[in-house]
């Protein structure tokens, strides 16, 4: 069972994977921002607390007028999928705006947090076979 709100495209058909209904690219061509943050226990919640944060997540997404493309929160894997446009401080922005809104949301990662954590990575492994001698 998948609650998706769709902010720039028709509507989507439920159960079609997510990797066929993100857009990647905005109406210039320009490549998206995506993050992904997880709400345990969401799709177990009772019906009137889900629709509060429905209504929270609408709200956060209004503030950041025109940035939001795509949002998905599937409650069978309790996940927020959000694509953006690009913006000057990434997704993290927008992934606190949510967190202070919905305070049990995690953020599990954004491009940005993964290419800085690979980058951070290589840099521990070449140190590392210096310091390990």
């Amino acid at each position: 069972m998948s609650s998706i709100v769709n902010l720039k495209q028709p509507a989507c058909e439920p159960g079609q994977p997510l990797w066929q209904r993100v857009p990647t690219r905005d109406d210039e061509g320009r490549n998206l921002h995506d993050f992904m943050m997880f709400i345990p226990k969401f799709g177990s919640w009772p019906e009137v607390r889900r629709q509060q944060v429905y209504q929270e997540l609408q709200w956060v997404f209004n503030v950041f007028d025109g940035n939001v493309v795509f949002a998905d929160l599937n409650l069978k894997i309790n996940l927020l999928w959000v694509s953006m446009q690009p913006h000057p401080e990434g997704c993290l922005g927008l992934a606190a705006a949510v967190r202070e809104r919905v305070p049990e949301a995690v953020l599990v990662a954004s491009q940005a947090e993964v290419i800085a954590g690979m980058a951070n990575g290589a840099r521990r492994r070449r140190w590392g076979r210096f310091l390990l001698r």
